[in-house]
């Protein structure tokens, strides 16, 4: 697995976005599909000892994508939508809005997610937080965007493997 820390891409705002590139050995097929099944995201999508509680996914553009965790014995409830859907090639979502539609009191970030063949059944893939402020962004930095989300990585890496 290689990794590759993002901060100066071409549509890349280095004062708002966090970004990281890793080649995962999984096919980009599976990948998607641990990615836009319930079931399989409660298995990687919370950095572990942490736990996803539930999982809801009505993978449409506006569609929902809501999770509920278990972080320290406390549970935390996050609704969000998808704002586009690439088959098989990228996920964005969002906690701005829930279904319909409806504003989030408080955002905190747009999630992309980008999945490209590497060859040899390996997959890059490419996680990237955009923020509405650059404190919000050092905040995420902060909480640990690159250890949690590369966590989160390994994790889907480690459970796809188990699925080929």
């Amino acid at each position: 697995m290689t990794t590759s820390q993002t901060a100066a891409a071409p549509d890349l705002d280095p004062d708002t976005d966090l970004s990281f590139t890793r080649i995962l050995q999984a096919p980009r097929e599976l990948l998607w599909r641990c990615w836009t099944t319930p079931e399989h995201i409660t298995q990687f999508f919370m950095p572990a000892p942490h736990k996803v509680l539930a999982c809801e996914i009505d993978l449409r553009v506006g569609g929902r994508f809501n999770t509920s965790f278990e972080v320290e014995g406390h549970v935390m409830d996050n609704e969000g939508v998808w704002l586009e859907v690439i088959e098989g090639r990228r996920l964005v979502f969002t906690d701005a809005y829930a279904e319909g539609w409806k504003p989030a009191p408080d955002p905190f970030m747009t999630a992309i997610i980008d999945f490209a063949d590497a060859g040899e059944g390996a997959t890059s893939y490419t996680a990237t937080a955009r923020h509405r402020s650059p404190e919000a962004r050092q905040t995420h930095e902060d909480m640990g965007f690159f250890d949690g989300w590369g966590t989160v990585c390994t994790q889907l890496e480690a459970y796809a493997q188990t699925l080929l």
